[in-house]
């Protein structure tokens, strides 16, 4: 992995998903005269769509380009948490969204990034290495999100009431995983400790 801040095609789509966040936000505090609630729904569901795609096709791109670098490994997840988060908190204060689910996704994101830093300076990062639990918890969550913000019915789909119910289950799993990697960082440094 390269080090050093790189301006590749991967690392352009990851500083567009940041650049996208004050349009996400914007869209929300447009005059309703001209823009009504369910357009805005519209355009944050899709721009929060948008966002989540280019997180998994920098990715791909990244590798398939041999552009992967330290700095873009470390922009990516900021780039989705903060899509993320900002996300939650607009969907709290339009009151699809209970602020305690908000506090526990956004809360674990911030414990679980600062223990894989913590551990990959102690040479223990694979112990706290992506996990199923956390893989299914972020398929629920985004997942959930462009249902809330959408928000009205779809496709024959009642968006808020199934997005309701996937964001308590996304919460429920972040609880859950954030257990697990905690248990496994401890479990790491407890055997590494063990003098046998």
């Amino acid at each position: 992995m390269r080090s050093g801040i790189h301006i590749n095609i991967p690392n352009i789509l990851t500083w567009g998903r940041i650049a996208l966040i004050p349009v996400f936000v914007g869209i929300f505090y447009l005059p309703d005269a001209w823009v009504g609630m369910t357009q805005k729904n519209l355009l944050a569901a899709i721009i929060f769509t948008a966002a989540a795609i280019t997180d998994w096709l920098d990715g791909y791109l990244a590798r398939i380009l041999k552009q992967v670098s330290a700095f873009g490994a470390f922009l990516d997840p900021v780039a989705d948490k903060l899509m993320v988060a900002t996300s939650l908190i607009m969907l709290v204060q339009l009151g699809r969204v209970d602020m305690m689910v908000a506090v526990i996704i956004i809360g674990r994101e911030i414990t679980i990034s600062a223990l894989r830093e913590w551990m990959a300076r102690e040479g223990q990062s694979a112990n706290v290495a992506v996990a199923t639990i956390g893989k299914l918890k972020t398929a629920a969550q985004m997942t959930a999100i462009p249902m809330l913000l959408l928000y009205e019915p779809f496709l024959g789909v009642n968006m808020d009431i199934v997005g309701s119910i996937l964001i308590y289950i996304a919460a429920a799993l972040t609880l859950w995983s954030m257990g697990y990697y905690l248990h496994r960082a401890m479990a790491g440094f407890s055997k590494n400790s063990d003098p046998t």
